[in-house]
């Protein structure tokens, strides 16, 4: 069972560079610094108000546009018929972060999946208030410990943050991760046709599969637009590249301890994770939801920039 759990790994240097984060130790200056150069990339706003409501049918005048004509009520009725809609100005973005104990992998590495889902939620609260909209934080483990609602003035921006720069700075360890609980309950709590964006790692202590499957479909039950940014070490979590010598494993939310050569079990665990990977991928396919492997050594700024340019062009 050990296969798919989330180890600390000792004995090895991670050696990792990150050169565009370094100058800057303020989350607020390092989130300028990043959309300014998504800025001059992005001709136009990866994000858009998708909030339309339907309001009412009226009857279809010669002439005009057939463009939102109800070609089912047609059938019914045998007459012409218009959709009217409600549109939202504004969007409205959620983003969700796990902050469990495996979300700190590599253990005392300068960059780790915690810092990689910090950083980019900080570019992405910039990028969305240069567009005026609205944003706000989940922070969950075993239970959501941090929800701002979404608004969009300076002094929540202040806010949130101030409460991811309390993260990196928690040192608080053994959390554990009841990611399904968290999800499901931020579905019921959130405004309806909410831009929903999560950076998990997508392990999950307390719940077998279906139901962490079962509360991404929630969210789209709810309406929601979901982008799931998985946040791995893909070398060490995907691939389990380790040299040929004894390790000594600790999992970082149980603290169960194994000691054996890579090589042992370096098959069996790739083909349980991948599994896993796969049947995510799938699923996150099945229910229209945006999958993103984050791969922490890519980097959040590329990561996030691939992503936004990909969305753009789709739009």
């Amino acid at each position: 069972m050990f296969l798919t759990k989330k180890w600390d790994i000792y004995n090895i240097k991670m050696l990792i560079s990150r050169p565009e984060v370094e100058p800057f130790r303020n989350l607020e200056l390092l989130a300028k610094k990043v959309v300014e150069g998504f800025i001059t990339g992005l001709h136009k706003s990866p994000f858009h108000g998708f909030s339309v409501e339907f309001a009412e049918h009226r009857l279809y005048n010669a002439g005009e546009s057939t463009r939102h004509m109800d070609w089912k009520l047609f059938a019914r009725t045998d007459k012409l018929f218009v959709k009217r809609y409600e549109e939202e100005t504004n969007l409205r973005c959620q983003i969700l972060i796990d902050t469990s104990a495996s979300m700190q992998f590599p253990k005392d590495a300068e960059n780790t999946k915690l810092k990689f889902s910090v950083y980019a939620t900080a570019a992405l609260c910039e990028l969305l208030k240069h567009q005026r909209d609205a944003f706000g934080l989940s922070l969950f483990d075993q239970e959501i410990t941090k929800h701002l609602k979404s608004r969009g003035n300076p002094l929540h921006q202040k806010m949130v943050l101030n409460a991811l720069q309390d993260v990196l700075e928690d040192k608080t360890e053994h959390k554990t991760t009841a990611a399904a609980n968290a999800i499901n309950q931020i579905a019921e709590i959130i405004h309806q046709r909410s831009l929903v964006i999560i950076f998990s790692d997508m392990f999950d202590s307390g719940n077998d599969n279906e139901e962490l499957f079962s509360a991404l479909q929630h969210l789209k039950y709810k309406k929601h637009e979901v982008i799931l940014f998985h946040v791995v070490d893909k070398s060490k979590e995907l691939d389990f590249e380790f040299e040929n010598q004894p390790y000594h494993f600790i999992d970082l939310e149980t603290q169960e301890e194994i000691k054996l050569n890579p090589s042992q079990i370096k098959e069996q665990y790739k083909k349980s994770i991948h599994e896993f990977n796969d049947l995510l991928k799938i699923r996150c396919g099945q229910y229209k939801i945006d999958y993103v492997e984050a791969d922490i050594k890519a980097g959040f700024h590329t990561v996030l920039y691939n992503y936004l340019v990909k969305r753009q062009m789709m739009l």
